[in-house]
């Protein structure tokens, strides 16, 4: 197992939950639904390194044995705070348009309003590879030690004992990443008035064991979605582009693995450099889509054309559906999504 290359934010993943609300209530103009709308966003869920809530919500999550290796029993508390919290960077939680072309997911073909969600494990990830990178880098040889370039590809082998609290731990840790995402989606879903009618999620930034070629290998995730024959999942542009709904075609060439978005054209500081919020205000608006918050290193313009991804790695998804964003909620500090 390579720690860092799972990655900092350990199991950011994707969550879509079509709902039972009418399909033009996110493209009214009505001042009171858009306010009930924006509410849902602002206070179903908090964003920022290192927030978290006052009085922490509930989920089974907490119960497990947070005591299975020591970093996860230090960060238990934290863990606790920062459920149902959305983190910074491009992590994001998102009203839109759900457009089925044809009956699947066990819905009617149709349109939908649909929310979607992008975040991970927050701090409680970021200090458990903080952890077992730091004991992998410690054993290797010094001369890998002090290159910064291959550093961060220090292992551990899963028969030892550093190893195998790696392995627990970033489970865990893809559990609690996960019941995040169902606490944003039941508090968010809640103050909207909106009913759950289908789930599509699917982890990133993570690594399983599987069978490849005959062979029982642990396969890394980085910035990649899981796209086993059959395997549901979803991904996103940015926020002013189409995220795709995909089934995975299981191509064994590509580890039955697909892109986990867009990706960035450009680097966090250049983006900054570049653009000016002045620049955007159009193509949103054209795009009907209503900015609640988010820093200038996600703009449009900061990541790679959709569609162009989409169609680099048709023969790894078959596209079911796609989400368009209209009312979008980012951190807005610009600060790195790793936290």
């Amino acid at each position: 197992m390579v720690p860092y290359a799972v990655g900092v934010d350990i199991a950011c993943r994707m969550r879509l939950t079509i709902t039972d609300l009418p399909a033009d209530r996110v493209d009214r103009d009505d001042a009171r639904e858009c306010a009930k709308l924006d509410e849902s966003l602002q206070r179903g869920t908090c964003f920022g390194k290192g927030k978290g809530w006052q009085r922490p919500h509930d989920h089974d999550v907490l119960d497990e044995d947070w005591s299975v290796t020591p970093i996860t029993r230090h960060v238990r508390e934290k863990a606790a705070q920062q459920l149902g919290t959305s983190g910074s960077g491009n992590h994001f939680v998102e009203w839109g348009l759900v457009r089925l072309p044809h009956d699947d997911l066990g819905l009617t073909a149709g349109t939908y309003v649909g929310l979607l969600s992008h975040s991970g494990s927050r701090g409680p990830g970021a200090q458990v590879c903080k952890r077992y990178t730091d004991i992998a880098m410690q054993q290797l040889p010094p001369r890998y030690r002090n290159d910064g370039s291959l550093k961060h590809l220090a292992w551990l082998n899963l028969d030892q004992e550093a190893g195998q609290e790696y392995w627990l731990a970033m489970n865990l840790m893809g559990r609690f990443a996960a019941a995040n995402h169902e606490v944003i989606h039941r508090n968010v879903t809640r103050r909207a008035g909106a009913k759950a009618l289908a789930v599509v999620e699917n982890h990133h930034n993570f690594a399983w064991k599987e069978t490849l070629g005959g062979r029982q290998l642990v396969v890394h995730r980085k910035g990649a979605t899981p796209a086993a024959a059959g395997d549901l999942g979803v991904i996103p542009g940015s926020m002013a582009s189409p995220a795709f709904i995909v089934r995975g075609k299981g191509d064994p060439q590509s580890l039955h693995s697909a892109s986990h978005g867009a990706g960035r054209r450009m680097s966090r500081k250049a983006a900054k450099d570049q653009f000016r919020w002045s620049m955007w205000k159009t193509p949103l608006r054209e795009q009907r889509v209503r900015l609640l918050a988010g820093g200038l290193d996600e703009v449009p313009g900061a990541y790679k054309d959709i569609h162009d991804v989409m169609a680099a790695q048709a023969d790894l998804v078959e596209t079911i559906g796609e989400f368009h964003p209209r009312i979008v909620m980012m951190c807005g500090d610009g600060s790195p999504a790793e936290d």
